[in-house]
């Protein structure tokens, strides 16, 4: 089991590096075309609606519910020689089908009330002809056109997970990178050709939502698994994913709530506020895409299994594995972000209407992110051995605590630090989560942590606090960074990197980390 679940992340991560490597670029074109002005703040809200539905429904709360369900039929199947698993997903996507194209026509039509409600500061000013008037109108035409993107990747989705839990995980996590690629060749080709760069970025969100679903069918058809959709409300499979998916919502996906709530309160502070963080929360996500929800990917098909087989021993390992997985990258990747945050947001985004000031007020969210950077991590890894075991009741009472708690910080935080107590708001509660979660799944007596795990773990902070010093001594201040050319910083950029990263290797092989330590026993 250890070795298929390495290579699986390995694909996977792999291919998740390969789209946030273009996301990068992604956001580095829309930085040069829009900076962080009025434009950029209206599109990145028209953008973050239908992602954060996407998020919080098709990839978050529906995989946890649909995973584990399509297991059991497989294993059924597998057991009594039947086809209920090409049953289930006709009658799900059917189902899911009619409900995300009402979710739809209903976003597209009423957008202008979905940005009073969520744009709350525009509207007011629209209301009122104020300065930011221009904002909401804008934002409810972008939403028409961003919203169906929704629909398109609903169902990428659902064909991801229905791959994922067969082993084939390279499809869908490839599949991102046709989004990036139509959003960059919509600002490089489309937006010279439009008086406002942003209705350019909106048809590359509706185009590379469009290229994701057309690019899984063919792997769905050789899969043998295209079936015609059925609605099927009252199905058997279909009642038990309804019953899952409901509290789910406010399971795994809660940072994504917190990360709304940010957008809404930021709307009313200074213009640029929801780009500095968007921005911000970019960078968090290279690291957090890359290892956290690429090894989330992994565990769930596998816990799922483990558990339909009552194989509890292994289930333990599998979730201890992938907390020193993340441990083993995610620390570094903390720590490099935090000493050399300024440098990449230089390199990345300071060119054309992105400013020296925009990677100051960057950098400072960024850090505020980056203090939560673990807790989203193992959100991602120990929400799974809730999901894996067919219990949304417990994530949803832990979700509801972790959202009041980010709304008490939000107030508390955002009138005396602005933008920065939003996304500090935001990492905190994502701590009380990750605890609590925890801590339930210590009380049920599914997964603790043990002695031996936590020691590999704080040598390996250990190896990353060495890592950050030795970054810190390479790196040249501020100004320095300022005055070098472009092609300097890239070269002092990698100098440092790849130092520091030989630094972090050398110094948990010093402290006994071993291959070993990352293997899974078999029961």
């Amino acid at each position: 089991m250890s070795k298929k679940l390495i290579k699986s992340s390995v694909i996977v991560s792999f291919m998740t590096l390969v789209s946030r490597v273009l996301g990068l670029i992604r956001d580095v074109v829309i930085a040069n075309v829009m900076g962080t002005g009025a434009s950029a703040d209206v599109f990145l809200f028209a953008n973050k609606i239908p992602n954060f539905l996407r998020r919080l429904f098709a990839e978050g709360a529906f995989a946890q519910a649909f995973v584990p369900v399509l297991s059991e039929f497989q294993s059924v199947d597998e057991k009594e020689g039947t086809d209920g698993t090409r049953l289930l997903i006709a009658q799900v996507s059917g189902t899911l089908g009619v409900i995300v194209t009402l979710v739809t026509l209903f976003g597209v039509i009423a957008s202008p009330l979905i940005v009073m409600i969520f744009g709350p500061g525009w509207f007011y000013d629209w209301l009122n002809d104020g300065p930011s008037s221009e904002k909401f109108d804008l934002a409810a035409t972008l939403l028409k056109i961003t919203f169906p993107y929704l629909w398109f990747v609903s169902f990428t989705a659902l064909s991801g997970a229905i791959l994922n839990t067969m082993g084939r995980f390279a499809v869908a996590a490839f599949s991102p990178v046709l989004l990036n690629v139509c959003i960059i060749a919509a600002a490089i080709y489309l937006s010279p050709q439009l008086a406002n760069p942003a209705y350019a970025l909106a048809w590359g969100v509706f185009l590379g939502g469009l290229a994701q679903f057309l690019f899984q069918i063919p792997f769905l058809i050789n899969a043998g698994v295209l079936v015609k959709p059925k609605w099927a409300w009252h199905a058997a499979g279909v009642v038990k994913i309804r019953q899952l998916i409901i509290p789910a919502l406010f399971g795994v996906s809660v940072t994504q709530i917190n990360l709304l709530l940010d957008t809404v309160i930021a709307s009313v502070l200074i213009t640029g506020s929801i780009s500095w963080l968007y921005y911000a929360d970019r960078l968090l996500e290279f690291p957090l895409g890359l290892f956290g929800i690429g090894i989330a990917t992994v565990i769930l098909p596998s816990l799922a299994g483990l558990h339909a087989r009552k194989n509890n021993n292994e289930f333990n390992d599998t979730i201890d594995w992938a907390i020193k997985v993340i441990s083993l990258l995610g620390w570094p990747a903390l720590a490099g972000l935090m000493v050399l945050a300024q440098p990449i947001i230089m390199v990345l985004f300071m060119r054309g209407e992105f400013s020296e000031n925009d990677v100051l007020q960057v950098s400072f969210a960024l850090f505020a992110y980056l203090s939560g950077l673990m807790s989203f991590m193992l959100i991602k890894v120990l929400a799974p051995g809730y999901y894996a075991r067919q219990d949304t009741k417990t994530p949803v009472k832990i979700g509801i605590k972790a959202m009041i708690a980010n709304m008490v910080l939000n107030l508390m935080l955002a009138p005396f630090l602005g933008y920065v107590g939003l996304a500090l708001a935001t990492s905190l509660s994502a701590s009380l989560n990750a605890f609590l979660l925890y801590r339930g799944l210590k009380a049920q007596g599914v997964y603790q942590l043990s002695l031996k795990t936590l020691m590999v773990i704080l040598r390996l902070i250990i190896a990353a606090i060495f890592m950050a010093a030795v970054v810190y001594n390479l790196s040249p201040s501020f100004d320095i960074w300022l005055a070098l050319s472009f092609l300097a910083q890239i070269q002092q950029l990698f100098i440092c990197i790849s130092l520091g990263a030989l630094s972090y290797f050398i110094a948990i092989m010093i402290f006994g980390i071993r291959l070993q330590h990352f293997h899974i026993k078999k029961h």
